[in-house]
């Protein structure tokens, strides 16, 4: 499966099978929760929350990939991720893209 962020594949013609979509919500351990807390007061990178959103962007892209071999796409293009606060420690991340076969 072809993962692009940009609207077309060069060299390709495409046919568009539609708009795929994955999501999840993460958090993180209340002590990693509560060890970032105290981090913020220093300064520094939050390892805890970086690894939380690596994890959250590869379930939803891999949830995605799903929604469009459904549809039979050979690929994904226009990707775009979009996260949001849902709580304290916790994340959504949505990735989306259109699915196209080629011609």
């Amino acid at each position: 499966m072809t993962l692009v962020t940009t609207e077309s594949i060069s060299g390709k013609e495409l046919d568009t099978l539609g708009i795929v979509k994955g999501t999840t919500i993460q958090s993180v351990h209340i002590g990693k929760d509560i060890g970032s807390a105290f981090k913020t007061l220093v300064g520094g990178e939050l390892q805890s929350y970086n690894e939380m959103l690596n994890k959250a962007r590869a379930l939803a892209t891999e949830r995605m990939v799903k929604e469009a071999e459904a549809l039979g796409a050979d690929a994904v293009v226009g990707i775009r991720y979009s996260s949001s606060s849902v709580m304290q420690g916790a994340a959504e991340v949505m990735v989306y893209g259109t699915a196209v076969k080629y011609l």
